[in-house]
């Protein structure tokens, strides 16, 4: 349903332009720009020059401080891969070493890209105390010298995402190192980088490090607005591209031994979901990756919308209390959580943190869709 109005909006633009098209899955992202900067005036040109990457990191390490007490120093002497890597040792509220952070944000020639968490010591107690060591990853390119660097509003998800992975490394408090920090169910691990991603919208972050490289001013209170409204544009594409790839994928793996022409059996299958003709799968069967790369995401690409499910559903949990930065539940997502790693069933841990399973209402609040009514049983 949400499809259809984004295809009608899109629709009513191309015919004022003359364009003289019916829109097809290519036209869906050309118009749909144009149907965001009608609806919401968004600029991201005009939001940039407010994101300094370092700002934005020292708002990620102000954030785990006021959440979970982690304080992060700048250290020398530490050996690192590359000149580019700076190192910091994270210490908890009473001082006490709890590991170091590497930070890699440039791109360079032979460098994967992407952005990416990885684990180079995991936390472990197994033999004797072993404190973590992590890294964050990322490709943005350098600046010249004095020169900030400035990034866009998805990057600097991106980056409070791959922290909060970092986090879930840092907070680890097991025996078993291979148990430890991030080591758990693909639809779990998620969970701490997308909820993180949330804190980065928050006044308190935006006041103090989403600064005018220029003038030092804040961001502007109508820019922020127009961020926050346009949140949920273009939903109905989102979910509905991956919906159909994550259902592909799992009919695929149930289909046993009947033999499958992979071109058939993707074009029977989205006509019987009732794929809207406008939109396509996000990964199409011949590059879909995810299907067979291994047992991590076999039947698996739900995982993503589960974790973000399990996120919407966690960030209430702190709106619905004290707002984002409310102690009693960040110190219940530290300890049912983000310490575990996978020395817990992922469903008790979040039912420990939460109190309850998780539901879908969350989720569908956030992408700005009607929250299903509630099914009345015998």
């Amino acid at each position: 349903a949400r499809v259809r109005e984004e295809v009608a909006d899109m629709q009513a633009i191309a015919d004022a332009e003359g364009a003289g098209v019916r829109i097809a899955p290519w036209d869906y992202r050309y118009y749909a720009e144009k149907v965001r900067k009608a609806k919401y005036d968004l600029d991201q040109n005009a939001v940039k020059p407010y994101l300094q990457l370092d700002k934005l990191r020292e708002g990620a390490f102000w954030v785990a401080g006021e959440l979970f007490g982690l304080r992060f120093s700048l250290v020398q002497g530490v050996p690192v891969y590359h000149p580019d890597v700076t190192v910091y040792e994270v210490k908890d509220a009473s001082g006490r070493h709890v590991g170091l952070f590497y930070f890699d944000p440039w791109a360079r020639p032979a460098k994967q890209s992407g952005a990416w968490m990885n684990a180079y010591r995991d936390q472990e107690r197994f033999d004797g105390e072993t404190t973590t060591i992590v890294s964050n990853n990322l490709n943005f390119v350098k600046g010249g010298p004095g020169e900030p660097v400035l990034i866009g509003w998805t990057d600097a998800e991106t980056l409070f995402h791959e922290f909060g992975h970092a986090l879930h490394g840092l907070l680890s408090s097991v025996s078993y190192p291979s148990l430890s920090g991030t080591s758990v169910a693909r639809d779990f691990v998620e969970l701490p980088s997308q909820v993180l991603e949330h804190w980065l919208s928050t006044p308190e972050v935006l006041s103090r490090f989403a600064l005018h490289h220029q003038t030092g001013q804040p961001l502007p209170a109508e820019l922020v607005a127009k961020i926050e409204r346009s949140a949920t544009f273009n939903q109905g594409f989102d979910t509905v591209e991956f919906v159909s790839s994550a259902l592909v994928d799992m009919k695929l793996h149930l289909a046993g031994s009947t033999p499958i022409d992979p071109d058939a059996f993707e074009r029977d299958t989205l006509a019987a979901l009732g794929m809207p003709s406008e939109i396509v799968m996000r990964h199409r069967t011949p590059q879909f990756g995810h299907i067979f790369a291994g047992d991590g995401y076999s039947a698996g690409y739900y995982s993503y919308l589960w974790a973000d499910t399990l996120t919407a559903d966690a960030w209430e949990a702190f709106t619905e209390a004290g707002g984002p930065y409310d102690q009693a539940v960040a110190r219940r997502f530290r300890e049912r959580v983000l310490s575990v790693g996978n020395t817990v069933e992922p469903a008790d841990a979040y039912r420990a943190f939460r109190g309850r399973d998780a539901g879908i209402d969350a989720l569908m609040r956030d992408r700005g869709f009607p929250v299903p009514a509630a099914r009345k049983t015998d």
